[in-house]
């Protein structure tokens, strides 16, 4: 059976593998994200990743990349906000001369949501979103089973919904976005800490702002689920996730987005992925899966 050339790009890591029909990671190989020439690091981390495939893996049919947005999904290029080297990177030509294969670029947050659909918690579930909590901070949605893209395949920029008004500054601009409250870099930036040594205050106000913002994409996109991802939910844990439920059932009132442990019809569940250290190259070889049939070298 054919199988998935998958590549992540991180501000922290360049991750590619080879993900099989079923969605298992058969070959995986990552690196530390350098501070200039990024493109010479993953051009060798994906030759490598291509020498060392099994035989029995099945061709490579299909290349799909994650990446940071801002994207341009028409012209295949990246911007990736705290990857500055890296402005109108023609990322999809790039990899398609590489590979070989037709190739399919998108959103992190994108790719994640898919994989939750495809090997995790979204699994027959028609109305999902997941929010990746990292240096990015962005989501993904399908909505009565449709990927949400945009106009320029950006859809769930959830990073820059203010959750504040007049708070902390934003790397885009803004003032009091979820990105000045949870993602990473933020984080660590006004602890001066690592992120898993953050104070109790911190989580929590982390997961109020979480909840904030997620009772508004409740609101707007009717969701049933709603999966926390990323390096944030990975350090913040139950701690993070209670507190984000908490803020959503008091901001979402009308019955129909109330807050639920269940899965009942009219309750909005909101968990923490499974899906673990596999989840990026899924999710980048989920991007291929979905596209498949239109992507373009």
């Amino acid at each position: 059976m054919a199988s998935y050339l998958a590549i992540d790009v991180g501000t922290d890591r360049l991750a590619a593998g080879v993900v099989d029909a079923a969605g298992d990671v058969v070959v995986r190989d990552r690196v530390a994200t350098p501070p200039r020439d990024v493109w010479p690091a993953l051009h060798r981390l994906v030759r490598r990743v291509v020498a060392a495939r099994p035989d029995d893996a099945g061709a490579l049919e299909h290349c799909g990349v994650s990446c940071e947005g801002p994207i341009d999904a028409v012209k295949g290029t990246v911007s990736p906000l705290h990857l500055p080297v890296w402005q109108s990177f023609e990322l999809r030509e790039r990899v398609g001369e590489l590979t070989g294969l037709p190739t399919v670029l998108g959103p992190t947050a994108q790719g994640r949501v898919l994989a939750e659909c495809w090997k995790g918690a979204g699994r027959e579930i028609t109305d999902v979103m997941v929010l990746l909590l990292s240096d990015a901070v962005e989501a993904g949605v399908i909505c009565n089973g449709r990927l949400l893209q945009g106009r320029l395949g950006n859809a769930g920029q959830l990073g820059h919904v203010v959750v504040e008004p007049d708070g902390l500054p934003c790397i885009c601009g803004g003032t009091g976005c979820l990105t000045a409250y949870a993602s990473m870099s933020a984080i660590e930036e006004e602890t001066n800490r690592p992120l898993r040594r953050a104070p109790a205050s911190v989580v929590e106000r982390t997961g109020m702002m979480v909840g904030r913002a997620v009772a508004s994409a409740v609101a707007v996109f009717d969701l049933s689920l709603v999966v926390l991802t990323g390096a944030v939910p990975g350090a913040f844990g139950q701690t993070l996730l209670d507190a984000a439920r908490r803020e959503l059932d008091q901001r979402s009132r009308l019955a129909h987005v109330r807050a639920g442990p269940d899965r009942s019809e009219h309750r909005v569940r909101m968990e923490l992925t499974a899906l673990g250290r596999e989840a990026p190259l899924v999710g980048a070889a989920a991007l291929a899966r979905w596209n498949a049939p239109v992507a373009a070298a």
